[in-house]
């Protein structure tokens, strides 16, 4: 399978899918969300920044759907361009896509070997290649502490250094070998785990548009609508917290403020925080991590 949709059930459940009513599907990956929605008798337009899933899930789905190549952040712009100024509700699912991840040509895994790449958009020039092999170490280790909240970043990120003095780093097991050799054996998680996510979000910018991201598909909701995003690590799942908690406050002042002068009404409330049924994260184990989030427009 391409992909394997995360609380899929609860997505199409929170999102009350309406026979006729368009829905977005910010993150399209394999279609497992699009096509519950659509099942459910909803219409999709669908966004992604991947040839590979769009193209997957054109053979493979059928429905009412429109895809559009693209990152989520520019959604309100993308719907506009093809005459969609409102939809009924809206589902984000972030982070890497099991292909992704699966597939070695695309350099996105510690387990697989492969060039290192892990663009999300093969027509982007900027990779890992270019994050391992050319920023410096102080750099490195900024984004190892940011991006993966790696408490050896400094260490992996001499030991780079030095070893790209020989020759480039290339592959994934290269990248991956170098990570082990510099830090001490850890129980319950791949060393190389948190690295490689760093560099995956440096590459492809996940985090610097999320919350704009949010904010613009918010706004496109009808009232009544609901937006469910799931979140697969704190740094994705902090902004999505922070984003929904504005949206639902009414007065955003500094609490030093005697009085409000932002004017800022609350316009959504939230709904739940789900994470995956035990037998969900046993049949699939990338599911363990993920949280869902759900707020309703008002």
């Amino acid at each position: 399978m391409y992909h394997i949709p995360i609380m899929k059930n609860e997505v199409v459940d929170a999102l009350c899918v309406r026979e006729g009513a368009t829905y977005l599907d910010a993150t399209l990956g394999g279609g497992g969300h699009t096509g519950a929605i659509l099942a459910a008798g909803g219409k999709v337009v669908a966004i992604d920044r991947d040839d590979d899933a769009i193209n997957y899930c054109k053979s493979h789905l059928s429905g009412d759907v429109t895809y559009i190549k693209g990152i989520y952040e520019n959604a309100a712009a993308l719907l506009s361009d093809n005459g969609i100024e409102s939809i009924a509700g809206a589902v984000m699912d972030l982070g890497v896509s099991s292909h992704q991840l699966d597939d070695p040509t695309r350099g996105f895994a510690y387990s697989h070997d492969g060039a290192l790449d892990m663009r999300m958009d093969r027509t982007q020039k900027f990779s890992a290649y270019d994050v391992v092999n050319t920023y410096d170490g102080g750099r490195l280790a900024d984004i190892f502490r940011r991006y993966g909240e790696e408490q050896f970043a400094g260490r992996i990120a001499s030991a780079i250094v030095k070893r790209r003095e020989k020759s480039d780093i290339k592959t994934t097991f290269e990248l991956s070998e170098i990570i082990c050799g510099a830090t001490p054996h850890r129980k319950g998680s791949h060393p190389a785990k948190k690295t490689f996510q760093a560099i995956r979000i440096e590459v492809n910018g996940e985090l610097k548009g999320l919350y704009d991201a949010l904010c613009g598909i918010f706004s496109l909701i009808e009232r009544g609508g609901r937006l469910a995003v799931i979140t697969f690590h704190s740094l994705e799942d902090r902004i999505v917290k922070a984003a929904f908690k504005d949206f639902a406050t009414d007065c955003i002042c500094p609490k030093q403020f005697p009085v409000c002068v932002c004017d800022h009404r609350a316009t959504g409330k939230i709904i739940a925080r789900l994470t995956p049924s035990k037998d969900e994260m046993i049949q699939n184990t990338r599911s363990t991590s993920s949280t869902l989030r759900i707020i309703e427009k008002l």
